[in-house]
């Protein structure tokens, strides 16, 4: 009777909580809460502190009004600011008074924003992070640049056009609304629709279960490397990041250089997909993949590459064989995928007990969490860059930025069943059990250590969903006779899809051997040579010298082992919304 009550009482909460979090973009008001509370009661409990606040706030005054003086008196130029102007404040109109006044007081009350939430005593590093980002958050609202009455770039745009931009972003802004009501893609999605534009090297589905179709790419040379690849996408978005236009794509690119490819293509989850765990992405996804692989070609082993939480499960999934004995893999390369999270970036800002707990609910309301309404807390992240530029480009200026194939793609978002992503945050970001060696599979422990084969990894300098210094602590539990990591410029995705046309890349290399020193992730990017160019070239070298040679062609498929082609890539579950 006890168990029943508990049940209907969880029940309530999840059904109070899926219907909050609409108002709370999915963040637990509690953790906001609780953050702000240990930033203001240890701050009230800190004199020394709130002097050397309020001491801050009189020097920030006193520079301010000591530049306004300058700058009414002076006529021989604009005097020296006191705070370095940023991106938003590059236009020459925001050089001329009064606008210079305006910038410059607001640019010093967001410094002084953030030297009032940060280095608190007693406020643990945590809520600090969530304060702080809080209050950038209301800055942000509060910036001149982001109205129309103290913006002269948008004053003077305004006034050229007679008004008509404001009309155009009008019309722009209730197409998004319309759009967004109807669950439809952004505008300018359709240019990029897999398999007509994006998604569209050729290949064959060759297998489809309940989870996963896994594609399999025709070759375009009379001879392949004799171990095919498999890739791993995350589940999170869906796979033809990596199948992008033919110009950046890394599927194409393979095949180009001579490699048999496969690809993992995820279900785009349901409410009835909820009970879906960990397992089931392990066991039905990625096994299910190499396993129809060993089918094909058989007698050869597999190269594995696994992309952000892909990578995650593909790591899994070579300690669970290595543990079991199983020797299919020939190779694994991570790309900004993490396999420890106690460093994991902006993510760790949503992630602690209560909003674990509170995502927890949401999803067992609903039976998935759909990242499309996530994807306005990660966008609070970096506003200035994701959201308050655009509202400004689209609605204010009434100007639409075109889309790309990447920016497309990021909008073609999926879900997560409750039961998988509930355990993936718990497990992986707040007990850390994988790096831990905690994680269980089938009862028994897995650890990094056991993984023997060659690892290569790819982390980017500016990844804030996966930090390369996280990336790089494979190293701390590796075992591996070799781990080759790379340091690419660009993002967590722009910084993976580095196609070799584009010279304005750079990437850092260095090869770990088995009995060599440590080195810290500082002194490695102090010490390691840095390269003009795309991080492919060097992978598909890496690649083919772990190649035992070369055959002809595998068949498309198995039929007689019941792999019977299935479709024309890229399938069908690409295709969900």
């Amino acid at each position: 009777m006890e168990t029943g009550k508990h049940a209907a009482n969880a029940s309530v909460d999840s059904f109070i909580h899926a219907r909050q979090a609409r108002f709370t973009m999915n963040l637990s008001p509690v953790t906001q809460l609780l953050a702000f509370l240990d930033w203001f009661l240890n701050l009230t409990d800190s004199p020394g502190t709130q002097y050397r606040i309020l001491a801050d706030f009189a020097e920030k005054n006193k520079r301010y009004w000591d530049y306004a003086c300058r700058t009414i008196i002076n006529n021989d130029g604009e005097p020296e600011k006191p705070i370095a102007v940023d991106s938003r404040f590059k236009a020459e109109a925001w050089h001329q008074w009064p606008y210079n006044l305006i910038n410059q007081a607001f640019l010093l009350s967001e410094q002084w924003w953030h030297n009032a939430t940060t280095g608190i005593p007693g406020v643990s590093s945590h809520n600090q992070n969530v304060v702080s980002t809080m209050a950038r958050q209301f800055m942000d609202i509060c910036s001149p640049a982001n109205s129309l009455m103290t913006n002269p770039v948008l004053m003077k745009i305004t006034e050229d056009q007679k008004g008509q931009n404001l009309v155009r972003g009008w019309k722009n802004l209730l197409d998004d609304w319309r759009r967004k009501q109807n669950k439809e893609l952004p505008v300018g999605t359709e240019n990029f629709k897999p398999g007509e534009k994006v998604a569209i090297t050729p290949g064959k589905v060759v297998l489809r279960n309940h989870l996963i179709e896994l594609i399999q790419y025709a070759p375009t040379t009379k001879k392949v490397g004799a171990e095919p690849i498999l890739i791993v996408p995350a589940w999170i978005m869906k796979y033809y990041i990596l199948d992008l236009s033919p110009h950046n794509s890394l599927v194409k690119y393979l095949v180009d250089k001579g490699h048999t490819v496969f690809m993992i293509s995820w279900k785009n989850p349901t409410a009835e997909d909820r009970n879906l765990g960990m397992g089931d992405y392990q066991f039905d996804g990625v096994m299910a993949a190499i396993n129809a692989i060993s089918k094909i070609i058989p007698g050869q082993r597999i190269h594995g590459a696994g992309y952000c939480l892909g990578g995650t499960m593909l790591a899994i999934v070579a300690a669970t064989m290595a543990r079991d004995g199983d020797d299919r893999l020939e190779s694994m390369t991570l790309l900004a995928a993490q396999t420890d999270f106690t460093e994991a970036g902006e993510l760790t800002l949503f992630i602690d007990e209560n909003q674990v707990n509170y995502l927890t609910d949401i999803m067992f309301d609903r039976g998935y969490l759909d990242t499309k309404e996530m994807a306005g807390a990660f966008q609070l992240l970096r506003a200035n860059d994701l959201l308050w530029s655009r509202i400004i480009q689209d609605y204010l200026m009434g100007e639409r930025r075109p889309l790309n194939d990447l920016m497309s793609w990021n909008a073609d978002a999926t879900r997560m069943p409750h039961r998988m992503h509930s355990q993936y945050l718990r497990r992986l970001f707040l007990d850390n059990d994988l790096f831990q060696g905690r994680y269980k599979v089938n009862e028994r422990n897995i650890v990094m250590s056991d993984i023997r084969v060659p690892v290569f990894i790819v982390g980017t300098v500016q990844d804030h969903v996966a930090p390369w210094r996280s990336v790089y602590k494979f190293h701390l539990m590796s075992d591996a006779d070799t781990v080759t990591f790379v340091l690419a410029s660009g993002g967590h995705n722009a910084g993976i899809i580095s196609e070799p046309q584009n010279t304005k890349r750079t990437y850092q290399m260095s090869t770990h051997h088995e009995g060599d020193k440590y080195i810290d992730p500082d002194r490695w990017l102090e010490e390691t040579p840095t390269f003009t160019g795309s991080w492919w070239l060097p992978w598909e070298e890496w690649l083919t010298a772990h190649t035992t040679g070369q055959t002809p062609p595998p068949e498309m498929g198995a039929p007689g082992k019941g792999l019977k082609p299935r479709g024309d890539a890229p399938g069908t579950y690409v295709l969900q919304i």
